[in-house]
C-alpha cells in the first residue's frame, strides 16, 4: 500500500469489536451517502494484539445488523506498518492504542487520532472554512487544520473522556453505547468532510 492511501483505517485491541463496528458503520455510510460513495475513500480495521481471522464479537454484529450494517465475512488482522502506511486517517479506540500506531510506523504521528479525539476536534471547525471539492481531499484540509482545531478544542478535563470502552466482556447495552459513540464520532467527521 502507498504512503498516505485512501483507507480510514479503525483500531482496537484484538480488530473483534470497536474497530470491526467502526469499518462497517463507515462502509454503511459510504454506501449510503453519495459524496462519500463518489470518493476513493474506504474503511479497514486491525488491532494491535489481534490474530489474523477471528470473527467478530457475535454482540457487535448483532448490533451492526440492527444499525443496517454488514457484518457479513468479517475476520481479524493484525496491526502492522503496511496497513497504516496506506491510511488516510488511523482512527483507534483508545490512546494506548493510537501510541502503538505511531509506533509501529511514527511517520503516521500526524494523522493518528483516537476515534473520540478527531469527532472532538472536527466539532471544532467549521465546515464551511475547510478546503476541497471531494471527502478525501476535505480530510486531507482538516488533518492540516488540527492545529487549529487543538486551540479551539482544548482536551478534555479527564484524558480517558478521549478512549472509548471496550465492551467485549459487557453488555450488550455495553455494545450499544459504544456503537452510539462510535456513530457519534463519525456523524462529526461526515459534517466536516461531506463537500457543502
Amino acid at each position: 500500500m502507498a504512503e498516505n492511501g485512501n483507507f480510514l483505517l479503525f483500531v482496537c485491541h484484538a480488530n473483534v469489536c470497536r474497530s470491526p463496528m467502526a469499518e462497517r458503520l463507515t462502509r454503511s455510510a459510504i454506501a449510503l451517502r453519495p459524496a462519500l460513495r463518489a470518493s476513493p475513500l474506504v474503511a479497514a480495521s486491525a488491532g494491535t494484539h489481534a490474530r489474523a481471522g477471528t470473527p467478530m464479537h457475535a454482540p457487535a454484529a448483532e448490533v451492526l445488523g440492527r444499525l443496517g450494517a454488514d457484518s457479513t465475512g468479517f475476520r481479524s488482522r493484525p496491526l502492522d506498518a503496511e496497513v497504516v502506511a496506506g491510511s488516510a486517517v488511523v482512527l483507534t479506540a483508545t490512546r494506548e492504542q493510537r501510541a502503538a500506531v505511531v509506533t509501529t510506523l511514527p511517520a503516521a504521528v500526524r494523522r493518528t487520532f483516537t476515534l473520540r479525539e478527531l469527532g472532538r476536534l472536527a466539532a471544532a471547525l467549521d465546515p464551511g472554512e475547510i478546503a476541497g471539492e471531494r471527502p478525501d481531499e476535505r480530510l486531507a484540509a482538516l488533518l492540516a487544520q488540527v492545529p487549529r482545531a487543538r486551540a479551539a478544542a482544548p482536551p478534555p478535563a479527564d484524558p480517558a473522556d478521549d478512549d472509548l470502552a471496550d465492551p467485549v466482556n459487557g453488555t450488550l447495552d455495553d455494545v450499544w453505547a459504544c456503537a452510539r459513540e462510535i456513530l457519534r464520532a463519525l456523524e462529526t467527521l461526515w459534517r466536516v468532510i461531506e463537500p457543502r
